[in-house]
């Protein structure tokens, strides 16, 4: 069975065809830049050209970088225009969408529930942390597999700054940081989100996750196992079709 998936992000919006039993693309992803600014208009524009590319026409299940409720209702913002606050973003897409069936989930809320099905967390009990790094820090808590939805724990304050605002991927990019340099970051992010959780695995997403043997190897003191992320960066695709088939 497929399903139709789209990831939503600050920098990139991508899509594919989900094949369900497998947890993996069914055909090669089509990705177009996010506009700027990153209106729902514009986004719900670049969502569409993602599916038309494929000429789909059944469910589409998509991510959104913030809090979703009801799979529906968008409450925050961080990362793209400040007008999606309160849109009902499973309207707008349904609509731009020709009267699709349409799901929305937390970006990370989606990577996770890829990773705890079909990578890295599969078969892991007790408290898991995947954390996306990104345009923001994404992340995902489940507690004996079960997801604790919309946890935006990229927004924890670390040194008086938000936390994404010091240890995201973008920043690491913008600044020219090295290796070296940022895994002091994520370190220091890490260790304070091990403080509060005492997590068994955390699983490092985003697409920085297919570089992970430049850094994780760097990052010392924290308690729980670290692993990258299996489906990278296709794991919120996978997720966001694994949620429309569950809710469709």
């Amino acid at each position: 069975m497929q399903i139709f998936g789209v990831d939503i992000g600050g920098s990139g919006i991508k899509g594919a065809p989900v094949e369900l039993e497998r947890g993996d693309l069914a055909e090669e992803r089509f990705k177009v830049l996010t506009p700027q600014p990153a209106t729902p208009d514009a986004v719900a524009d670049g969502v569409k050209e993602v599916v038309e590319h494929f000429g789909w026409t059944g469910p589409v299940g998509l991510t959104f970088p913030g809090v979703v409720t009801g799979g529906a209702m968008i409450r925050t913002a961080a990362n793209v225009d400040k007008s999606w606050v309160d849109t009902d973003a499973r309207a707008l897409f349904s609509d731009r969408l020709g009267g699709h069936d349409v799901t929305v989930v937390n970006d990370a809320d989606a990577a996770g529930v890829a990773e705890m099905n079909f990578g890295a967390g599969q078969g892991r009990r007790g408290t898991v942390i995947l954390l996306t790094f990104g345009t923001g820090i994404g992340s995902a808590v489940f507690v004996d597999g079960a997801l604790v939805p919309n946890t935006e724990l990229g927004h924890l304050e670390l040194n008086g700054h938000e936390a994404e605002k010091r240890a995201s991927s973008k920043v690491k990019d913008d600044n020219d940081m090295t290796w070296e340099h940022w895994a002091r970051r994520v370190q220091k992010y890490l260790a304070h989100v091990e403080m509060l959780f005492s997590p068994e695995l955390f699983i490092i997403g985003g697409g920085v996750s297919r570089k992970s043997d430049k850094f994780l190897h760097l990052i010392e003191g924290v308690k729980a196992e670290m692993v990258p992320a299996q489906l990278q960066n296709n794991a919120g695709i996978v997720g966001a079709a694994m949620r429309a088939a569950k809710h469709g």
